[in-house]
């Protein structure tokens, strides 16, 4: 064989390695898992808990009427400042004027009655007096009867004159009730603010108020100085909140504007307790806690029970390690596995998971030479998108960020790639044009 026939097969037999060569890195390629590939890095980091709820007045008053009448007056209108002392409500007070008249009249019949009672009491010890003299003098003039039966009725008038008195001051008292039912029939300011809601309109009936009776409110009074939001706090987030913590409250009447806030209340009890719900058999509903936002600056044009959303501030860190917060996954220790699909076995299996989790451990996927390698790490606070990494990576290593699926399906060793880049659209091109 010549030297140039060994040549050409030598050629060939290259062309046939490196076809193979190619053949291999593309099928190895094409099973890959093809992920998202991430720097770790330094940042900032913000735990934040958003809740919604209302806005309220801290301070408000609901009035309510003392005493049943026909609305003649109203003073008022919703939306008036007032001070307190100020006429609000004017109630018919006839039937209440006829009762003052009438107790008048019963102190002056209690009066009379005390008056003719001492009287009889100071000639019934005259009487007692004169026998006792007497039967001193000349015992046979007075029988000892006879003194002992003018004693008792001088004790008796004296009694009967006390008791009177007693009336007088039962007629006194009854009539200043009735003065003071009367007195009722016009309703004051019990402070200073602003007349929020208004129920009522001259003719109505006002009926005597009573604990958690809404028919009963008249009007309501709120300081619209201090104002608050009301937030319902779901249980998992309520222990990262403290008194203090600060909050950025969006109102929705106010699209434009952000108010800044501190949390001032964190209630003790659930809104709806479930104890309450298994007594009445309702519905079993998500146990919320409420918190008490309040507002700095509050501006005068907001009003009560808008609608307002929270983001409370529960921790911040500077400068911390961050992974994205799909990075994180959990995984048996010892034995880095896919998690199981969505399906019936797979929730059987979640299950049993939960039971003893002591055999999990939290960690990331590491992209080492097209390889995932699992890395266990220790997290802190959640931001919005990332977890802050306490230890267990450091800053620069490239880690798997997504997508989701695949990140459930990764185990150690297994082969990855990473997905290209997605293409700008037109509309982004556009932006950056502009």
């Amino acid at each position: 064989m010549n030297r140039t026939a060994k040549l050409a097969i030598g050629v060939g037999l290259l062309v046939v390695v490196a076809g193979a060569a190619g053949w291999s890195i593309n099928a190895s390629r094409k099973n890959a898992t093809q992920v998202k590939i991430e720097a770790v890095k330094r940042k900032d980091l913000v735990a934040v808990v958003t809740a919604s709820g209302w806005v309220r007045p801290h301070t408000k008053v609901d009035v309510q009427s003392d005493v049943m009448g026909r609305i003649t007056e109203l003073y008022v209108k919703e939306g008036d400042r007032v001070h307190k002392g100020e006429y609000l409500v004017k109630i018919d007070p006839t039937q209440l004027e006829a009762q003052v008249e009438r107790a008048r009249a019963g102190v002056s019949q209690a009066m009379a009655q005390a008056a003719q009672t001492k009287a009889n009491a100071l000639q019934a010890k005259r009487a007692y007096d004169r026998a006792k003299e007497i039967a001193t003098q000349n015992s046979a003039l007075m029988s000892q009867q006879q003194l002992d039966d003018a004693q008792a009725q001088a004790q008796a008038s004296t009694e009967m004159a006390r008791s009177a008195d007693y009336s007088v001051a039962a007629a006194r008292a009854a009539l200043a009730e009735a003065e003071n039912q009367l007195s009722k029939t016009t309703i004051r300011a019990p402070m200073d603010g602003v007349i929020t809601r208004l129920k009522i309109e001259i003719g109505d009936m006002a009926i005597v108020g009573m604990q958690n009776n809404p028919g009963s409110v008249l009007l309501t009074i709120s300081d619209l100085s201090n104002m608050e939001a009301v937030i319902k706090v779901d249980e998992t987030d309520v222990p990262q909140i403290k008194l203090g913590d600060s909050a950025a409250v969006a109102i929705d009447a106010f699209p434009k504007q952000t108010f800044t806030g501190r949390v001032t209340e964190i209630s003790h009890s659930a809104m709806i307790s479930p104890e309450n719900v298994a007594t009445t058999g309702q519905t079993q509903q998500a146990v919320d806690f409420e918190v008490v936002v309040t507002l700095d600056r509050p501006p005068t044009t907001l009003r009560p029970d808008l609608s307002a959303t929270a983001d409370v501030v529960t921790a911040t860190r500077k400068n911390a390690l961050a992974i994205p917060i799909i990075a994180l996954t959990v995984r048996e220790k010892g034995n880095v596995k896919a998690m199981p699909t969505e399906s019936p076995e797979a929730k059987q299996a979640a299950t049993a998971a939960v039971s003893d989790r002591s055999k999990d451990q939290e960690g990331v996927f590491l992209a080492r030479k097209g390889k995932a390698k699992f890395i266990p790490v220790t997290v802190g606070i959640a931001g919005r998108d990332e977890f802050e990494v306490l230890n267990g990576l450091n800053a620069g290593d490239s880690v798997i960020a997504g997508p989701y699926e695949a990140i459930r399906g990764l185990e150690e060793g297994k082969a990855i790639r990473r997905a290209p880049e997605p293409k700008k659209g037109a509309a982004d091109k556009a932006g950056e044009a502009k």
